[in-house]
């Protein structure tokens, strides 16, 4: 199933839900797609990309327009606000921007929802297209019996279809290549546990759940002989991902494992460095609370950022659809 698309209104897998339960929403205004993604209901830049480009589209038919100049102001001012949801992963403005400009192209009202339900489209089926050469360029970097870490989700529900770093992986079982996976909870939402496992597990690829905090132990052991994770935003000096990554590529390096990051190539933003990247930071209530049980002081001072910031020195190579990029990194 795929985890975002059209029917009528926009359609996608609320993710807060699993693995408890795999349930569809509907979104058939932007503040309800926003909303969903900042809850994460929608998360994985590939699958924000999607939903930024269908976020324009949806715009397009929440309402009636009087003409065409008030449509196209109509789509500018919510783009900004799709675009605005999540500030680190690039992915999302991308999307944004690429039915945006396309549909601002239209001669009228009609015009412009078409072009911009149809690009938005485009861009959902090039994200499985790409992942299945991520895939296949990332698969012959694993060989047969290799066990892998990986971190977070980057699986079919963190894009369209298929995944980055998982899809990697099902790149090399489907290529009949035995791989076993090391799966961290990834705190504090825990899409690790809640969702990789859950992906792997419904393919029948061998996963083993761990803490976080078991990274070290299961490396300097031996367990795992090599880690792939997947990218929010890639810029000159490095790249961010999911809060966590910079510690697994730092242990990674220290004990002389490979350590590959699976991305498209929209996830490159070259023109910035990690000086210029802000880092979200979510509620606290992420960390004092487990549902409605209270795991800490409900006034405890907590430092909660949703990404972290991972320098190129610590990266193997980075797989993409057009290749895999070695170091030096001459972007």
């Amino acid at each position: 199933m795929r985890t975002i698309f059209w029917k009528d209104c926009l359609w996608l897998i609320d993710q807060t839900k699993l693995p408890e339960k795999e349930e569809l929403i509907p979104c058939r205004r932007v503040d309800e797609l926003v909303e969903a993604i900042k809850r994460l209901a929608i998360r994985g830049a590939p699958a924000l990309e999607a939903a930024g480009a269908y976020g324009v589209a949806l715009a397009s038919f929440e309402r009636e327009f009087s003409g065409l100049e008030e449509i196209r102001q109509y789509l500018v001012e919510k783009a900004k606000l799709i675009a605005s949801a999540r500030p680190t992963a690039v992915n999302l403005s991308v999307g944004v921007e690429k039915v945006l400009k396309r549909a601002l192209e239209g001669n009228s009202i009609e015009e412009v929802r078409s072009i911009a339900l149809r690009e938005a489209e485009r861009v959902a089926e090039e994200d499985i297209e790409r992942n299945k050469k991520i895939g296949g360029n990332g698969a012959k970097l694993l060989e047969d019996g290799d066990v892998v870490l990986t971190y977070c989700n980057t699986g079919r529900l963190a894009t369209v279809d298929w995944g980055t770093a998982l899809g990697v992986i099902r790149s090399a079982v489907e290529e009949g290549k035995k791989i076993r996976v090391f799966a961290c909870e990834t705190r504090p939402l825990n899409q690790g546990s809640r969702l990789t496992c859950y992906e792997l597990m419904k393919d029948r690829i061998d996963v083993t759940l761990i803490t976080d905090s078991a990274v070290g132990i299961v490396i300097k052991k031996g367990f795992v002989n090599k880690v792939i994770v997947g990218a929010d935003r890639i810029v000159r000096d490095g790249f961010f991902n999911k809060i966590g990554t910079y510690t697994v590529a730092i242990t990674a390096k220290h004990h002389r494992i490979p350590f590959y990051v699976a991305a498209p190539k929209s996830t490159f933003d070259l023109s910035r460095t990690s000086e210029d990247v802000v880092i979200e930071e979510r509620g606290a209530e992420e960390l004092i609370y487990c549902g409605d049980k209270l795991l800490a002081p409900k006034d405890v001072k907590v430092y909660n950022p949703a990404f972290d910031f991972t320098p190129l020195e610590l990266v193997s190579a980075i797989i993409t659809e057009e290749g895999v990029i070695y170091p030096p990194f001459n972007f």
